[in-house]
């Protein structure tokens, strides 16, 4: 499975979290089976609010699934459209998201989740 974490900077797997998937700066690009990755700039980062195009700030790279602290509802919908699962991210590390993951510890985002604006440094307002 390949899952997309939105990055505040590209450091691998070392690299934390960034508060919301439309505005990240980077995303890092997980194979789980093979442990492999990817860093992809995000190219529609600048996007107007409620324009967000989630397949277009991957890079058009193939994933099944995207762990996000943050989403707002018109992304979640395109990639759920797209057959895309989006989970809650907790503050950390893609590897500590990643782990959590496997496990099934983390919440797949809902509607009633996404945000309704953004906050500062690009989180997100619940």
């Amino acid at each position: 499975m390949k899952i997309a974490f939105p990055t505040q900077e590209p450091r691998g797997m070392d690299s934390p979290l960034y508060g919301h998937f439309g505005s990240a700066p980077s995303f890092i690009i997980v194979d789980d089976s093979s442990g492999s990755f990817e860093v992809v700039v995000n190219e529609d980062a600048h996007h107007q609010h409620g324009q967000c195009q989630p397949l277009n700030a991957i890079g058009g790279k193939p994933i099944n699934a995207v762990v996000a602290a943050g989403i707002g509802a018109g992304a979640l919908f395109k990639l759920n459209s797209a057959g895309i699962k989006v989970y809650r991210a907790i503050d950390g590390t893609v590897n500590d998201n990643l782990m959590l993951l496997k496990s099934g510890k983390l919440p797949e985002i809902t509607m009633d989740m996404t945000c309704a604006g953004h906050g500062r440094q690009g989180g997100c307002v619940h």
